[in-house]
């Protein structure tokens, strides 16, 4: 069976977003382009590991000379997005990632592909013949306007979670931490 694509070539939207408290947050990278939404969910250090490295891509492509794709260095103002997620219908949990550059089109590239279960010795074949869904992925093509804006708010997100304790580095609960002492 082959491969369901949820494919965005020009996205209206691209975020990052959570749902729940501090401590306990789902991520989601979620797009849209028109009526079509896709949401999937990510681990924290996946959303944040993905704002690092477009950062690094739209950075190195300003060091070409001449910077030939017009690559922001900052995220232009009116493609700021601090909106909450729309409605969250997961798709699936995020597992292997794959991140490029389409010089086409001047497009930052990412693909997402469901967490899969090591596990399991039941090929593709026997899994679409027992009724199993369709193998899926995410493909989304972002301008590099877009990405610098992705990332930024990727950044915010992951950044407002539980404060870090200052002497081991781990977040602090809102029950207290075995690090801290409590207050007087």
């Amino acid at each position: 069976m082959p491969t369901l694509v949820h494919e965005f070539a020009w996205p209206d939207r691209v975020v990052i977003g959570t749902i729940g408290a501090p401590g306990a947050r789902t991520f989601y990278l979620q797009v849209r382009a028109g009526a079509q939404l896709v949401s999937i969910a990510m681990e924290k250090q996946q959303s944040a590991l993905l704002a690092e490295k477009v950062d690094e891509i739209l950075d190195q492509l300003i060091t070409l000379e001449g910077n030939p794709f017009s690559v922001p260095t900052g995220t232009p103002i009116e493609l700021v997005d601090n909106d909450p997620l729309e409605t969250v219908e997961e798709q699936f949990r995020t597992g292997a990632m794959g991140l490029g550059w389409d010089p086409a089109t001047a497009q930052v590239v990412i693909e997402a592909y469901p967490l899969t279960d090591a596990d399991a010795d039941a090929d593709d074949e026997s899994l679409n013949q027992d009724g199993a869904e369709a193998p899926e992925m995410l493909l989304v093509r972002m301008p590099v306007g877009t990405a610098r804006a992705f990332t930024k708010r990727t950044r915010e997100v992951v950044g407002a979670g539980r404060p870090l304790c200052p002497l081991c580095g781990y977040p602090i609960d809102a029950e207290g931490h075995v690090c801290t002492p409590p207050e007087m």
